[in-house]
């Protein structure tokens, strides 16, 4: 595993799916998605075009501590509709820049207007100590000869 990685690596190891909810549907709706899919976001899609992100951070800061009902209250009213995207070809750093600086933990990928799958600060975490671990085994066998 290359810890220079482009994304669209990481998508083909993981899967390019991603889950996503209309903008009309109910918060509980999201909320048992996200639990369903064992996710912390899903993608908002409108005619199969990224409108936002709701994430479990939303719905506890925009319907809980509102006291809002997750029954009646629609996901369009609580999305994050300012959603920062990447491409395929953007580098796991860049990803994990962009993440730390805007604090969020979720990131769409987009080829165009398509949605070409998801990833997460987990995904890039795990790359990245698996990219760590494989160095460190071909450097443990570059120096002592034997396969570590």
């Amino acid at each position: 595993m290359n810890p220079n990685a482009v994304i669209s690596e990481i998508l083909n190891q993981k899967g390019s799916g991603a889950w996503c909810i209309s903008p009309e549907a109910t918060v509980l709706e999201a909320v048992q998605m996200m639990a369903d899919k064992n996710v912390g976001a899903l993608l908002v899609t409108e005619n199969d075009r990224l409108v936002g992100i709701i994430s479990e951070r939303d719905y506890t800061r925009k319907v809980v501590i509102k006291g809002k009902a997750s029954k009646t209250t629609a996901v369009k009213e609580i999305l994050s509709s300012h959603v920062l995207h990447v491409t395929p070809a953007h580098t796991v750093q860049e990803c994990l820049r962009l993440m730390t600086d805007h604090h969020f933990r979720h990131l769409p990928v987009l080829e165009g207007d398509r949605i070409a799958g998801i990833v997460s600060i987990g995904d890039l975490v795990n790359w990245i100590i698996s990219a760590q671990t494989s160095t460190i085994s071909q450097l443990q066998t570059y120096i002592t000869g034997v396969p570590g």
